[in-house]
């Protein structure tokens, strides 16, 4: 059993870093318990129950919602996981930016997202594929968030040092992701042979420990004061 979860966790490393990341979340919460981070080590904890899921449903016969090849029956979770995702992130961005212009780019973007993931479904079998259309057009709008928000922050004067508060290495870190992985998922199911050849696969997984690398610096570094 111990060598079983030694092969699981060694074959699907980012599953054990989401439960890393979560517990020095936790560990670190009164430093933004009263912020609109404090909902972010649940998020953390869904995005390991949704790996997890995933993993059995695709690999357990035990565990699956079809019957037939289910290979790819895992799909519509990470459907919702994604635009639960994206949700949270817009509604955290629209809390934290001050200018009610931009507070209203995010509400609009957000809203547009959303009825993107909608049409997808009209084109696209949400429990067989990913809509990836619709998460690149989420994760593009996500990025322009976090550059308005970097914007404001940079106008700020007499503002503690970002590099002490914890929304911006989680920033860094959605940035550094959501750049690349849109047209990552594209190339997967649009250029096959290109994602294969390429190794695009580890390049993702790459991409997720430098995210969540990010996240827990965050955590160790971030003061409650600096948090604004």
């Amino acid at each position: 059993m111990v060598q079983e979860l030694l092969n699981f966790l060694r074959e699907n490393y980012n599953i054990g870093l989401y439960l890393v990341t979560w517990v020095i979340a936790v560990y670190r919460y009164r430093r933004y318990f009263d912020t609109v981070m404090r909902f972010f080590p649940i998020f953390i904890m869904y995005t390991f129950l949704t790996e997890l899921l995933g993993y059995f449903i695709k690999y357990n016969d035990n565990f699956q919602f079809f019957s037939g090849d289910s290979s790819w029956h895992n799909v519509i979770i990470y459907n919702l996981y994604s635009i639960v995702s994206f949700l949270f992130f817009f509604y955290i961005y629209w809390v934290v930016l001050k200018k009610e212009k931009n507070r209203k780019i995010v509400k609009y973007g957000a809203i547009l997202s959303m009825l993107v993931y909608v049409t997808s479904t009209f084109f696209q079998d949400p429990f067989h594929i990913n809509l990836y259309y619709a998460d690149l057009v989420a994760s593009l709008f996500l990025v322009y968030c976090i550059w308005i928000y970097f914007q404001e922050k940079k106008s700020e004067e007499d503002a503690p040092p970002l590099s002490k508060n914890l929304l911006f290495w989680v920033s860094l870190g959605l940035v550094i992701f959501h750049i690349p992985f849109p047209f990552i998922f594209l190339a997967a199911y649009e250029a096959p042979a290109f994602y294969s050849t390429n190794n695009l696969h580890q390049v993702l997984m790459g991409l997720i420990v430098v995210m969540y690398a990010l996240f827990i610096i965050g955590f160790w570094v971030g003061q409650r004061k600096a948090f604004r």
